[in-house]
């Protein structure tokens, strides 16, 4: 136990280093190319961050542990939205461009609406629908980077200073050792983690659902809080989103292309299934708090973050009393 307790330690103090230097070198891409930093959050930082669900649910599904990786992707979600969007927003609430969040949010609520075919309709995720959910993904990269060309965003003079002293090559070491040690970190944190909740008596779905969900998703907290320390507010809001979308067409579609399962039948919420009628309704409510609003108001205002929380809060409670 202490082992794990120390390699945990470890695997934090990687997380923050590594959130660190990715925030930075990807703030510095913003600049140098004039683009905004709600879609470079969205896109470069999202997939770093969302390396280590790549790399757990892959592992589980080869393994044989659909469980993990179905709980992994569904938990991420809810945990990317309902607790570290939701401490963004409520420690700093602000303006958000409805223009450039259309992307993200529309691609998330096909994936989304993909999910949920498998689900409630089929039963099971085949290695089709994980091709499909690949597709989704290339889509949603070609469309980034379009609209990354058709909309620069005009640099400041400071700013153009500031970006003459961060070189290519400076950017691009940030943000590979950055991804790098997130990557690192993450995986210790999520194996010893795992090791002291199941030492503790912790049943596997409520596991995945919420300490390798918790777990996989620090990247993305640690990105928020550093972007939210360093003023980079926007990239941590597209960040969250961007790795929403991945979870739902990247990490699932990667370990259901390699090794299908069926829906996980493990857990029972009032009569049923709990992933059909809590994880993935809970999971779609969170997002439509977070992005309806927005997108509507152009703003994202703190009742929205205190909301999330309390729900996060309410839904953790559920999966360790069921």
């Amino acid at each position: 136990m202490l082992k794990a307790v120390v390699l945990f330690a470890i695997g934090l103090i990687c997380l923050i280093k590594g959130g660190d230097w990715f925030v930075d070198g990807a703030s510095a891409m913003a600049r140098k190319f004039k683009l905004p930093e709600l879609l470079i959050g969205a896109t470069v930082v999202s997939i770093g961050t969302t390396l280590p669900e790549v790399m757990v649910s892959t592992m589980s599904a080869l393994s044989g542990h659909g469980e993990i990786a179905y709980g992994n992707a569904i938990g991420s979600v809810i945990c990317n939205t309902a607790l570290i969007a939701a401490i963004t927003i409520a420690v700093h609430p602000g303006p958000a461009d409805p223009k450039t969040l259309k992307v993200p949010v529309a691609f998330f609520y096909i994936a989304a609406a993909i999910y949920c075919v498998a689900a409630y309709l089929m039963g099971r995720f085949t290695r089709p629908m994980g091709l499909i959910m690949l597709a989704v993904f290339v889509a949603y990269m070609i469309v980034n980077v379009r609209s990354m060309k058709n909309n620069p965003v005009p640099a400041s003079a400071g700013e153009e200073e500031e970006e003459e002293d961060m070189p290519m090559s400076k950017i691009l070491l940030l943000l590979v050792a950055g991804a790098a040690l997130i990557a690192v970190g993450a995986n210790l944190l999520v194996e010893n983690g795992t090791l002291i909740a199941q030492a503790l008596g912790v049943p596997e779905s409520v596991i995945a659902l919420t300490f390798v969900a918790l777990g996989t998703s620090l990247p993305e907290l640690v990105t928020a809080i550093t972007s939210l320390l360093k003023g980079h507010g926007a990239l941590s809001l597209g960040n969250v989103i961007g790795a929403n979308v991945f979870n739902l067409v990247l990490v699932s579609g990667v370990s259901v292309t390699l090794a299908p399962f069926q829906v996980p039948q493990s857990a029972v919420f009032m009569g049923h299934n709990s992933s059909l009628v809590l994880e993935i309704p809970v999971m779609l409510l969170v997002m439509s708090i977070l992005t309806i609003p927005t997108l509507i108001r152009g703003k994202l205002t703190r009742s929205q973050g205190i909301i999330l929380l309390a729900i996060y809060a309410v839904f953790c409670f559920i999966q360790f009393t069921m």
